[in-house]
């Protein structure tokens, strides 16, 4: 009995030390544009699917492997029922919504950002609450700066991809748009002038914005970083403009399209990314989804590292 009682002891103690550890990726399939939150004891994963919108849940990064997904929504009109890309689920004034690309199935010109309106839970349902951008716009998030939240995008400013911002007048409904970041530097313009997928990162009451610069189609697609320096969040001279940073390596290419998470004990920020093992890129569903914690220079600016070797076994975040 003594003997079984240790053995029990040390399994269990064994099954806390182990219950941390991950290893990416996290979705090997279909893990593109990855957006990850955490709630009440849950991460919260969404990814682009392209014909739908799903949610997967689990208590732990590596539980997301095998954690229980629904599909939240899926749509027949024909304006919106396609091409569905980069859901972001957040939660505003207590209700949760999901922000979200789609168009028709007949060409990319009719992508446009949409949102979903939920309940005071991510796993209730939603329901359609209307399109935000009349013109091209995808990979849409929300920043927030002095009590005001804003809807930033990726937009056409000057015929080239940028990234655009307007005041969120309501969960549901934008202000006017400015451009806040065009793909002006040689590390931008790798084939062709990207900046999309842009990502809110706050630490020690600085704030950041990251995004993903040049074309997807390449292994040059990686992050760039505006970060908040006062005055009008809406104006590009209140940014600077820092990169690139977490590029291809360790046979990850294209890692970016990325959001933030905070740990469950609110101590670290993990990034949450997508590449791919494709050596020439890739910007389909041959892209996964993966997660790194993010270290901080003596600045205070992040430092992201590059991406781990696929299938190492890492440290999960604290208070997992």
């Amino acid at each position: 009995m003594r003997v079984a009682s240790l053995v029990g002891a040390f399994t269990g103690l064994l099954s806390l030390v182990t219950a941390a550890s991950f290893s990416n990726p996290l979705k090997p399939v279909n893990g593109s544009d990855p957006h990850m939150t955490y709630s009440d004891g849950y991460y919260y994963l969404m990814t682009t699917t392209w014909t739908n919108l799903q949610i997967t849940r689990a208590k732990t990064l590596e539980g997301l492997k095998n954690g229980e997904t629904r599909v939240v929504w899926s749509d027949s009109d024909p304006s919106r029922c396609c091409n569905v890309w980069a859901p972001e689920l957040h939660k505003i004034d207590n209700k949760w919504y999901i922000y979200y690309t789609a168009g028709n199935n007949q060409n990319l010109d009719g992508q446009r950002s949409h949102v979903l309106e939920g309940g005071s839970d991510p796993w209730d349902n939603f329901s359609y609450a209307g399109q935000l951008t009349q013109d091209w716009g995808i990979d849409a998030t929300i920043l927030r700066v002095q009590n005001q939240n804003y809807f930033v995008w990726s937009c056409f400013a000057d015929g080239i991809q940028s990234l655009c911002i307007a005041t969120l007048q309501s969960p549901t409904s934008i202000g006017p748009s400015r451009a806040l970041s065009q793909p002006l530097l040689d590390w931008e313009r790798v084939d062709t002038p990207v900046n999309e997928g842009p990502a809110p990162l706050y630490h020690d009451g600085k704030i950041f914005l990251a995004y993903s610069a040049s074309f997807c189609w390449t292994p040059s697609y990686q992050l760039g970083v505006l970060t908040y320096n006062g005055g009008d969040p809406t104006q590009a001279s209140s940014w600077v403009k820092t990169g690139p940073f977490f590029s291809s390596a360790n046979g990850n290419y294209g890692p970016g399209h990325n959001s933030f998470v905070n740990s469950p004990d609110g101590t670290e920020i993990w990034n949450i990314y997508h590449a791919t093992s494709i050596s020439t890129g890739n910007c389909d569903g041959n892209r996964y989804t993966a997660a790194k914690k993010v270290a901080w220079n003596a600045d205070g600016t992040p430092n992201f590292g590059s991406p781990d070797v696929l299938g190492t076994i890492l440290d999960g975040p604290s208070g997992e």
